[in-house]
């Protein structure tokens, strides 16, 4: 059984019209402020949050190779992007040493190509060899700098991301001075910014191909991790406040223990919780080859089937009082290549969508033929008569007669509040 529940939309013939002839004419030219159309047009109001900042739409790039240089922070705040998590930068102490510098790979090539899930839904993935960013970290703190005065004026967050140590399971020590030196500088770009007052977002990565590692070989070493890391980067700020989001990845283990990894996380003390989940990179195949290096992580349908049930399952025991209730806000993560899959994530808890993929399909993927990718895919994202956000929020509203001034945070909070119940039945079917 597929883990999607949401089939059949269910709008009114007007408003199907409406988004019908939007999608067609925006395919020309979509308004640079599509947010002030879209919440005249349908009363519908795009504006979310992410790690503690407002963004005006849901809608944000995920950590990558489309978010390691200046052009591209640009492009996407020009073509209405909600928001931007960097290229992850690897933690180093004051001299320079890097324990986790095997993720520091210059990438080759990226690959993108078809993949068919396990149920034989067809998608996309983008295959690269190389992991975290590879050029120095005077560099990326110059980077990070420009990139927040790029987006200060289009209102969109930029969020660094970064990969600080994790002992193997032969190693009891943490190698504070990473956390403490990476964060510090971090955080004197942040506090140098027009948002010094407010707290800095920051994701902690956990890679993809961690998964496969031999440092990720065992349950007890990656809850571990997860008990510690928080605390750590919080007190590496000091008096500054950070607003720390966890980035969890996919594990090779079965879906029980992506479960536990959550309640995990969830359960921790405040001191030592992070502020948001990032929910869930990469699957990892470890017999695969690209580019010389065998162990490649990849997405596609099988990625958004494995995240959308175990977040189901979370709320599931969440609501039948099986487990603890989860409060912290999700941002999603995992083959989000439509508004209708966004919407499935949002069902689940999720007040943001990050994507990698789908802005990079081939152009004749998208409807509108002309600008950047990022509009493009855009476009598709929010009007698509079918499959598009606009339409599955208003389906959505209608269910749960939710009010017309609810933004997308609100619509999230209601769904993850174990009260509304829309898990309560291990088999719930949205109609």
């Amino acid at each position: 059984m597929s883990a999607r529940i949401l089939k059949q939309l269910k709008i009114d013939g007007a408003t199907r019209a409406k988004l019908t002839r939007d999608y067609e004419r925006f395919s020309r030219a979509m308004p640079l402020e599509v947010e002030d159309y879209v919440r005249e047009r349908y009363r519908l109001d795009l504006s979310s949050e992410y790690g503690g900042l407002p963004i005006k739409n849901p809608f944000g790039k995920a950590s990558g190779q489309l978010s390691l240089n200046a052009a591209q922070a640009r492009r996407d705040a020009r073509e209405g992007l909600g928001f931007v998590v960097l290229k992850t930068i690897i933690a180093e102490d004051a001299e320079g040493a890097q324990s986790m510098s095997a993720w520091a790979i210059h990438e080759t090539k990226m690959l993108l190509e078809r993949i068919t899930g396990a149920d034989r839904t067809s998608g996309w993935t983008v295959t690269w060899k190389g992991r975290g960013w590879y050029d120095t970290f005077e560099k990326y703190l110059e980077f990070y700098r420009e990139a927040l005065l790029i987006g200060q004026p289009f209102a969109m967050p930029v969020v660094p991301s970064c990969k600080y140590h994790l002992p193997t399971i032969a190693e009891n020590d943490w190698k504070v001075g990473e956390y403490e030196y990476t964060s510090a500088r971090l955080l004197e770009v942040w506090r140098n910014s027009y948002l010094n007052e407010r707290a800095m977002p920051l994701e902690k990565d956990f890679s993809p191909t961690l998964a496969g590692s031999d440092r990720a070989a065992q349950k007890e070493t990656i809850l571990r991790w997860l008990g510690s890391v928080g605390g750590l980067i919080k007190g590496s700020a000091g008096a500054h406040p950070v607003s720390l989001g966890i980035k969890l990845f996919n594990a090779v283990f079965e879906d029980e223990f992506q479960l536990e990894m959550l309640r995990a996380v969830s359960g921790l003390e405040k001191d030592a919780a992070p502020d948001y989940l990032v929910y869930a990179n990469r699957l990892f195949d470890p017999g695969r080859e690209f580019d010389g290096v065998r162990g490649v992580a990849y997405g596609g349908p099988d990625l958004s089937e494995r995240n959308l049930k175990v977040l189901s399952r979370l709320r599931y025991f969440e609501q039948s009082g099986g487990a603890a209730p989860s409060r912290l806000p999700i941002s999603a993560t995992g083959n989000i290549e439509s508004g209708q899959t966004a919407a499935e994530y949002l069902l689940r808890g999720a007040s943001s969508f990050q994507i990698h993929t789908f802005f990079q399909l081939p152009s004749g993927e998208y409807r509108m033929q002309i600008g950047g990718k990022t509009r493009r895919a855009l476009c598709e994202l929010y009007f698509h008569p079918e499959k598009g956000l606009i339409a599955w929020l208003l389906h959505l509203r209608a269910l749960y007669g939710w009010a017309e001034d609810w933004n997308v945070k609100r619509m999230a909070d209601f769904c993850a509040d174990p009260a509304n119940r829309i898990f309560a039945d291990e088999h719930a079917v949205v109609a």
